[in-house]
């Protein structure tokens, strides 16, 4: 799934090919995409308009328009956008026309994307802040604020990590990469860390993403730049993914088990586990579903 770093990646890249463009024409292949809002009428209200900016808010590409109109895309499990791709490119939902000639296209193996239209600055910001917490590579996560948002959380570290709503744009590569930086179990107990390893843990969150930043993302299945160019840092990780190699600081196996229903990837001897914690591993992988077409 595209995280933080993809879809930040992606934004780097389109921002000076689009901002200052005209958007010609939208056109909706997938009704889905933008449900329930009419495809029409979301074509509608952002056709011909001046793009003004690109921005992003945790996994969310903001295409801020003239006239305090906002297209919000995210990318969920399998999207991409692509910057003038070959014809021939496979599981097109959206084409959005630039008066340049030049064109984006929102490809979706599985059609989990989404497109959603906000008129005016506050419904952007009040769309963005019921799904959206913490920005982590704006400054704003330190030790205490991650300390605060932890405080009296019984659940396991991992998916608190993981929810959107607290801090934004980590998912399971960079918790799995942040947890294994920190020393820190993926099953401790949110509320149970002491300040030092909310210090730890939070510089490691940020690590991690600029890491990721920094190699272009992670491609493991389907995510690629808007040029069709793979992200590097799969060739980086310290941990995920790496089940049964040695543990690049004791070389001790590393090991998947599952928590909060993720495959998760740690040192059982650098991430201690908390006191009375069972750590299950995964069974023999059952034969894969076909690709669903519903989101």
């Amino acid at each position: 799934m595209p995280e933080l770093p993809e879809v930040e990646t992606i934004r780097r890249h389109l921002a000076p090919l689009v901002e200052g463009r005209r958007l010609s024409t939208l056109e909706i292949v997938d009704p889905r995409w933008c449900a329930p809002l009419a495809a029409a009428d979301l074509s509608a209200a952002v056709e011909g308009r001046l793009i003004e900016r690109l921005s992003r808010r945790g996994k969310y590409l903001v295409v801020e328009l003239e006239d305090d109109v906002h297209l919000l895309m995210h990318l969920r499990m399998t999207g991409t956008l692509l910057y003038d791709p070959d014809r021939s490119q496979r599981y097109v939902r959206v084409v959005a026309r630039l008066d340049d000639g030049h064109e984006l296209r929102f490809c979706d193996p599985r059609r989990f994307g989404t497109g959603e239209l906000a008129i005016g600055a506050a419904a952007c910001e009040s769309f963005l802040a019921a799904r959206v917490g913490l920005e982590p590579l704006d400054g704003d996560l330190d030790g205490a604020a991650l300390r605060a948002l932890a405080r009296g959380r019984r659940g396991p570290v991992k998916p608190f990590l993981l929810d959107q709503r607290r801090i934004a744009g980590i998912g399971n590569i960079y918790a799995d990469e942040a947890l294994f930086r920190a020393g820190v179990h993926p099953l401790r107990p949110a509320g149970s860390l002491s300040r030092t390893q909310c210090d730890a843990l939070a510089a490691a969150v940020v690590a991690a993403l600029r890491a990721g930043l920094d190699a272009g993302g992670a491609t493991i299945d389907d995510f690629r730049h808007p040029d069709g160019v793979h992200g590097a840092f799969q060739n980086e990780f310290l941990v995920h993914r790496r089940a049964g190699e040695p543990c690049p600081r004791c070389g001790t196996e590393i090991v998947k088990t599952v928590v909060g229903g993720r495959g998760t990837y740690l040192c059982e001897r650098c991430q201690r586990p908390p006191r009375g914690a069972r750590v299950r591993r995964p069974g023999p992988r059952a034969p894969r579903a076909g690709r669903s077409g519903r989101p």
